[in-house]
C-alpha cells in the first residue's frame, strides 16, 4: 500500500485554543485571527476546533459606550473568521487598604476545554505564554496529541521546551500587523518584516538575517539555501543596525529584529536589510 501524504495531512484534525488576555498583555495586541487560522492548518489539516477565551468588563461596558461598541465589533469580526468565543467577565476585588484589582482568568476554562476536546484532535495549537499550562500540555501529549505553541513576550521557557514546537508570534508573516505600515506586504521589496540574525561576522562588519517569507508546512527546513525552505536570507551591513542592537544580541536567536527589505542591485534573487532595529529580546 502506497502512503498518501496529502490524504494524511487533510485528515489531521486540528484544534486552536487562544488565551486571549495573556496574549493581549504580552505583545500580541491586534493579533490577526484569520492569519492564525491559516497558520494552524498550514499542513492541510481541518480546523475542527477554533476557540478563544476573552475578557469583558461589564461594569465598564455599562458606563463606556465606545468600549462596549469596540468589544462587540471585535468579537463579531473574530466570529466571522469561524472562531468560537468564550467570554470571561472581569471581576473587581478590594483589599483591606481599599486598593481595587481586576481579574478575568480563563485558565481553568481553557484547560478543561483542552482535555475534553483532546480525544477528537490530532494536533493542538496553544496560543499563550503562561507556564501554568505545563501539566495540561504533558497530559495532551500522553493522549497522543501533537502540541504546538505560539507566544510573544514573557513565554515560559519550561513550556517552550515541553511542547512539540514553539513559534514566536512576532516571526509569523502578518500575524501581528506593523502599526506604522498599514499597507505592508510582507516579503516584498520595501516591506517591513521581522526575523533573526543567522550569521554575524564582527570583524567584517556584516552578516545575514533570516525571516519567514510565507506560511508553509516546511517551517522545519530553516536553511534558506534549501529549495523547499520558507525562509529567506538577507544581507545586513553593520551601518544599517540601530545603536540599541549590540553584537551580543546579534549572536542570540532570542533577539527578534525588525527591518526593511531592499532588492539587491547585483542579483535579483538577493535581499539587503535596511533600518534594522530591535523588535523584541527575551533578555529585556
Amino acid at each position: 500500500m502506497i502512503f498518501d501524504q496529502m490524504n494524511f495531512r487533510s485528515s489531521l484534525k486540528v484544534g486552536v485554543f487562544v488565551d486571549a488576555e495573556n496574549i493581549k498583555y504580552n505583545g500580541g495586541y491586534q493579533m490577526r485571527y484569520d492569519i492564525l487560522r491559516k497558520f494552524a492548518i498550514r499542513d492541510g489539516g481541518f480546523p475542527l476546533r477554533l476557540e478563544t477565551y476573552m475578557a469583558n468588563d461589564p461594569e465598564r461596558a455599562r458606563e463606556d459606550a465606545e468600549y462596549r461598541k469596540k468589544s462587540l465589533t471585535y468579537q463579531q469580526m473574530v466570529r466571522d473568521f469561524g472562531w468560537k468565543i468564550s467570554v470571561k467577565e472581569v471581576r473587581r476585588y478590594t483589599d483591606d487598604d481599599g486598593n481595587i484589582t481586576t481579574k478575568a482568568n480563563a485558565d481553568l476554562d481553557l484547560a478543561v476545554a483542552l482535555m475534553l476536546q483532546a480525544p477528537q484532535l490530532d494536533q493542538i495549537l496553544l496560543v499563550t505564554g503562561d507556564g501554568d499550562f505545563m501539566e495540561v500540555v504533558t497530559a495532551l501529549q500522553n493522549k497522543g496529541c501533537r502540541v504546538e505553541l505560539i507566544g510573544f513576550k514573557n513565554v515560559s521557557k519550561q513550556l517552550q521546551k515541553q511542547v512539540d514546537a514553539f513559534y514566536s508570534g512576532f516571526l509569523i508573516p502578518d500575524l501581528l500587523p506593523v502599526p506604522y505600515e498599514p499597507r505592508n506586504e510582507w516579503g516584498s521589496s520595501g516591506s517591513c518584516v521581522r526575523g533573526v540574525c543567522s550569521k554575524w561576522f564582527p570583524e567584517k562588519g556584516y552578516g545575514f538575517l533570516r525571516f519567514i517569507n510565507r506560511i508553509d508546512p516546511n517551517l522545519w527546513i530553516t536553511d534558506p539555501r534549501e529549495y523547499d525552505s520558507p525562509y529567506t536570507s538577507v544581507f545586513c551591513h553593520a551601518n544599517e543596525i540601530a545603536d540599541e542592537v549590540t553584537e551580543e544580541m546579534l549572536l542570540s536567536r532570542d533577539v527578534i529584529l525588525e527591518f526593511y527589505l531592499q532588492q539587491s542591485e547585483q542579483r535579483d534573487d538577493s535581499w539587503i536589510a535596511n533600518n534594522v532595529r530591535l523588535a523584541f529580546s527575551v533578555n529585556r
